[in-house]
């Protein structure tokens, strides 16, 4: 037994210390302002925002019950239905408020490739990038609504 807590206990420093290296690597900050780019483009109406962020050739899917409805559909989003959604929001004039939810953590970042989670009001969004041309983009989305018996 104490062999097994010593071996652990040597094991979280390192854990801990990687992903604080990571939170704070140059590449690190490239992919989380893609991710919100991404969550911004979609709550503010900017386009800017989504093109900067996100590849024209993005496969983005995903999963929500519909009202009045106990399964989940699925739905597939293309590059421009999010430029279409986006210009609609702006055009609403309507703000997303203040205390909707706005978390973007990156979650593994290597020389080439990264995935992020960002949590927002229509529910949680697993983001794949690539660094294309020098700028870290987002080449694939999958997201689900929030699951009807919480987190």
């Amino acid at each position: 037994l104490i062999a097994l807590v010593t071996v652990l206990s040597l094991g979280l420093p390192r854990a801990a210390g990687a992903q604080a290296s990571v939170a704070i690597s140059p590449d690190a900050e490239g992919v989380t302002r893609a991710a919100r780019d991404y969550l911004e483009g979609f709550y503010e109406g900017d386009s800017t925002k989504i093109v900067r962020s996100i590849s024209p050739t993005v496969v983005k899917y995903g999963y929500y019950v519909p009202k009045g409805d106990s399964t989940y559909h699925g739905e597939a989003m293309t590059f421009a239905e999010m430029l279409d959604y986006v210009r609609k929001v702006k055009a609403r004039g309507r703000p997303v408020p203040a205390d909707a939810p706005r978390q973007v953590v990156a979650l593994e970042v290597l020389d080439q490739v990264a995935a992020a989670k960002v949590v927002a009001w229509w529910g949680t969004d697993f983001l794949h990038l690539a660094r294309i041309d020098g700028r870290w983009m987002i080449t694939q989305v999958i997201w689900q609504s929030p699951p009807a018996n919480g987190p």
